[in-house]
């Protein structure tokens, strides 16, 4: 019988509420830092261009000399400099004339277009003021922010720790892939690499265990062994058989928060506390574990380790008539 039982919502609520955001935090080199999450705020050192640089490739020119040009009414200067994209533009000048719109004949260059200041010209900080922040903390760094970073001079970036998550698979009929061929009612056990694969997808550093027995004693001390991650995943030995240790064990080591969820599938999910730290119990049937990984570890990922990615969300129409249960969250 399912000693605590409780709908997804309420199941989510409580593991949530047991799963703290990391304080620990580590200096990082920026081109090492894609999708670590930041642990502070980055102000700009400089600004970004550091100075009024050329947004085409054409000729520096005083937008005020240009005044009244038109295809039919060019007008013609002696001042003027060629520049390049990205090149500054000298202090005399306050506009670029694109190649298109201009000729150079003799020394003299013939403009058909009038020129506004600053026309084709980047100022100084237009793209990042100097001290103006850049991220917030929390912001999780993607590709275009590292160069960003690195175009500020910014070299080393503080982080916070990536989760540490301890997955402990469970049964005495599995074997780990390769190690035998298997025997008569045995298995190979494919649930921690799923679960790792997804924690590390997910932000975490994942570690999986060696597979524990049906014992009491020896899941025990696998629990005791992890007590430092920031989060366990226990997988199998959730339900209510004989051999289904787990929550017995989370009950005398700490807390047991759910035992038993209105999921279908996914009904025999566990969640507890020990030492402080989340523990995720998943039953052992890949379908029903996986979607445990979403509705659970991922949102207690993304609370200890300071991420607020959004799981995506896609309407679609049923193109038959799907079995419910009363009740339950139906996943398919």
């Amino acid at each position: 019988m399912f000693k605590r039982f409780c709908g997804a919502a309420d199941a989510l609520d409580m593991l949530l509420s047991r799963s703290h955001p990391l304080q620990r935090a580590e200096m990082l080199h920026t081109l090492l830092a894609e999708g670590r999450v930041l642990s502070q705020d980055i102000i700009s050192p400089l600004a970004l261009p550091g100075f009024d640089r050329a947004a085409m490739d054409g000729f520096a020119v005083r937008s005020e000399d240009t005044r009244g040009a038109r295809p039919h009414a060019p007008v013609f200067l002696e001042r003027f400099q060629a520049v390049r994209t990205g090149m500054p533009v000298p202090g005399q000048y306050d506009a670029v004339v694109m190649l298109e719109d201009c000729k150079l004949r003799g020394g003299i260059l013939e403009i058909t277009a009038q020129l506004h200041p600053f026309k084709n010209v980047s100022r100084i900080g237009e793209d990042v003021a100097a001290g103006e922040k850049v991220f917030s903390q929390g912001h999780t760094l993607r590709p275009p922010d590292l160069s960003l970073l690195s175009a500020l001079g910014i070299e080393n970036v503080e982080v916070y720790d990536r989760p540490n998550v301890a997955i402990i698979p469970t049964g005495g009929e599995l074997l780990d892939i390769g190690s035998r061929p298997l025997g008569p009612g045995e298995a190979y056990e494919i649930n921690s690499l799923m679960a790792r694969l997804y924690a590390q997808k997910w932000g975490a550093s994942a570690h999986k265990t060696e597979i524990v027995p049906d014992d009491q004693r020896l899941i025990r001390e696998a629990v005791a062994a992890n007590e430092k991650a920031d989060l366990i995943i226990i997988i199998g030995g959730t339900s209510v058989g004989e051999k289904d240790y787990v929550p017995r064990i989370l009950s005398e080591m700490g807390e047991l928060l759910v035992h038993g969820v209105r999921l279908q599938p996914g009904k025999p999910t566990a969640i507890g506390v020990v030492a402080g730290k989340p523990v995720v119990c998943l039953p052992g049937y890949p379908v029903a574990m996986l979607f445990d990984l979403y509705l659970f570890v991922r949102p207690a990922l993304q609370r200890i380790g300071h991420r607020s990615d959004p799981q995506p969300k896609v309407r679609a129409a049923l193109t038959r008539k799907i079995p419910s249960r009363p009740g339950y969250l139906s996943l398919v």
